[in-house]
């Protein structure tokens, strides 16, 4: 092996030292066909790795309490072109993106600049193998330009039968296992059909929102604001991405806001036009686009119906001073 080449591989044996210390014991150096000490080394690292991890799988079975979980926080689902074909609810919610905008895009497009060119040059190591199974660092954008770094672990399958290609990323999370099941107890109690509903004599029943049920609406709450510029799906939809019912959803954004989903988006949508059509010289015919209206006569009605004015007058006014 070269020196340089040593070199990289013995950073690589350091980064996964410094996984392991810090917990991840899923991280795996991948290997290669050479015969040497230093991969001799990577060998037995993956080996380590491996025991540690089956020994937290072993404790569940000597002591469910305090037991370390893994649960997942991502997962996505490509087909051969690096087609996302499935994403779960919980991605939706940490990158703020509705699901028909995840969904039949590049997997690339929802990564930082520096993770997408990893991600390409791996991608090529995925293509040329029948099985893959690795976990390397992507850093993920979310829709209002957050980045979000995590461990993706990539497992990469060819069928022999049709040569079709799926790789499935997945972003696990650790806890306690006291600690979840602590969590899984109270989401059960405060979502027991008998615990929400409370009926007086003469009043209307009235669902008592859980804290997780508030977390889920609100959460939806900035899904909205994050993608004004988009329509956004059904109710029914857009509660299941949240993890909820189209009933608790209807109900709780109504007493979170105060008004019903669909109100409060246009609310949302005008409210940022007032501040473009106010603040910036943008033509009207952008400012639409931006915030979700199909058409320039839609969004003048709309907005004279709000304000008082129609947006030319609107932005003279504001110029003037009148407004």
């Amino acid at each position: 092996m070269s020196p340089l080449r040593t070199e990289h591989r013995m950073q690589e044996i350091q980064h996964m030292l410094l996984e392991m210390a810090g917990g991840n014991f899923f991280y795996r150096l991948e290997t290669s066909d050479r015969n040497d000490n230093v991969e001799a080394l990577a060998i037995v690292l993956n080996m380590l790795a491996e025991e540690i991890q089956e020994s937290f799988y072993h404790q569940g079975y000597v002591s469910s309490k305090g037991t370390t979980e893994h649960l997942v926080q991502m997962s996505f689902l490509l087909d051969g072109n690096g087609m996302v074909q499935m994403a779960n609810q919980k991605a939706c919610t940490i990158l703020s993106k509705l699901h028909g905008n995840i969904v039949q895009k590049p997997f690339s497009d929802l990564l930082t600049e520096a993770s997408q060119t990893d991600w390409d040059q791996k991608w090529k190591t995925i293509g040329k193998k029948s099985f893959y199974d690795m976990a390397i660092p992507l850093s993920f954008l979310t829709n209002e330009d957050l980045v979000v770094p995590n461990r993706c672990h990539i497992t990469s399958i060819r069928s022999e039968a049709d040569g079709s290609h799926n790789v499935l990323i997945t972003v696990v999370h650790t806890v306690t296992g006291r600690t979840y099941a602590k969590e899984r107890s109270q989401t059960a109690i405060n979502t027991d059909p008998n615990s929400t509903i409370s009926k007086k004599k003469g009043t209307r029943p009235k669902v008592k929102l859980s804290y997780e049920d508030i977390r889920k609406i609100r959460e939806g709450q900035e899904m909205i604001l994050n993608n004004l510029q988009m329509d956004l799906p059904n109710l029914k939809d857009l509660a299941h991405q949240l993890g909820t019912n189209e009933f608790k959803l209807k109900y709780g954004f109504k007493e979170l806001y105060g008004t019903t989903v669909f109100k409060y988006l246009v609310q949302e949508r005008l409210r940022k036009a007032k501040t473009l059509v106010q603040y910036t010289q943008l033509n009207f015919k952008s400012i639409a686009k931006m915030v979700g209206f199909k058409s320039v006569p839609h969004f003048s009605r709309t907005f004279s119906e709000q304000y008082g004015y129609s947006p030319k007058i609107f932005r003279k006014k504001a110029d003037m001073g009148e407004i």
